[in-house]
């Protein structure tokens, strides 16, 4: 009885004496000797090549290309400050907006197409017992071939005469011979297959890459489940990608809204500026004459593009962060 009451006491005076909470560790003010003692200076040592090459090469071009949008150059007469009417003239040339256009058909056309192909051909890939080494490299040749020798190769095969690569094969089905590159219609779409045909390689190893990664186990469970091999794909395979697939889908899009080599060799723009690109009309007013085009409208273009791209980057992960995590 004595025991309880002390401990009754004891609880009482607790509660109206509570102890004091703990002072807050106060931090240590970080002073340049602090600093120095710290290894500060042999960290700067290592990172000072790296940052004045990152600076030279990477972040001095980007700065030079801000002031040169604000002026009038050719990059041989003296330059001359004109302030925003390098931006005021590119929104009023006509073919910005086609351009515009253009470059989101392209844009829709690949993601229709070459965003799934990479994601069906790695999970088919990865379900192969044997071989998977040599359908990796074949997946993954394209990617090796130099895009130039690619586009001038397939130019041969878009050749419009019913002698053509592709048109043979097509004759073959009784289809008649297609213009491919000769067609306002048809040209866009042609590009499209071939920049998928060149690009799925690298999408494909880098999914393959993520399969791997793929706890066995929910494949084990889904098929306890009676799961197949769709509903295995649907319920194990692409949501375990879930994080890397919002990854290469915005890589893919920014990829696409710099499309330039396809539509320069196979078309040059044409025919009738159906594939007349942002990147190729930047290219037209930097190079559009022999003394050189105006490169401050280029580069407005170019500072625009890359606001626009950035926006975008930054709203899309904003939205994405949430579905990729839960």
């Amino acid at each position: 009885m004595t025991l309880t009451r002390e401990a009754d006491v004891s609880a009482d005076a607790a509660a109206e004496h509570p102890p004091a909470p703990p002072h807050p560790t106060r931090r240590r003010r970080r002073t340049p000797a602090t600093w120095i003692r710290g290894g500060g200076l042999w960290n700067l040592a290592f990172l000072a090549p790296m940052l004045i090459v990152f600076g030279v090469f990477s972040w001095g071009p980007i700065a030079q290309a801000v002031v040169m949008s604000f002026q009038k150059t050719n990059l041989i007469t003296t330059p001359v400050w004109v302030g925003l009417d390098n931006f005021a003239r590119v929104l009023s040339d006509p073919n910005l907006g086609t351009a515009v256009l253009n470059t989101a058909y392209f844009a829709a056309l690949a993601l229709l197409f070459g965003f799934p192909l990479p994601i069906i051909m790695a999970v088919l890939m990865s379900e192969v017992r044997r071989g998977k080494g040599l359908y990796s490299a074949l997946a993954y040749l394209p990617v090796v071939v130099p895009p130039v020798v690619a586009v001038l190769l397939w130019k041969v095969f878009y050749n419009a005469s019913p002698d053509g690569v592709f048109n043979t094969i097509l004759g073959f089905f009784g289809i008649p011979p297609q213009p491919w590159l000769q067609s306002s219609a048809t040209a866009m779409p042609s590009l499209v297959i071939e920049a998928t045909w060149a690009a799925a390689g690298g999408s494909i190893i880098i999914y393959l890459a993520a399969l791997i990664a793929v706890p066995p186990e929910l494949y084990d469970a889904a098929e306890v489940d009676g799961a197949g091999i769709w509903r295995k794909i649907w319920h194990v395979t692409l949501p375990q990608l879930r994080g890397i697939l919002f990854i290469m889908l915005i890589l893919q899009v920014i990829g696409t809204a710099q499309v330039f080599l396809e539509p320069y060799l196979f078309t040059g723009g044409g025919p009738n500026n159906a594939t007349l690109t942002v990147l190729l009309l930047i290219y037209r007013y930097a190079f559009q004459n022999s003394l050189g085009g105006d490169y401050g409208e280029a580069t407005a273009l170019s500072l625009m593009l890359a606001i626009f791209l950035g926006i975008l980057s930054w709203v899309y992960f904003k939205l994405t962060d949430r579905w990729s995590t839960n």
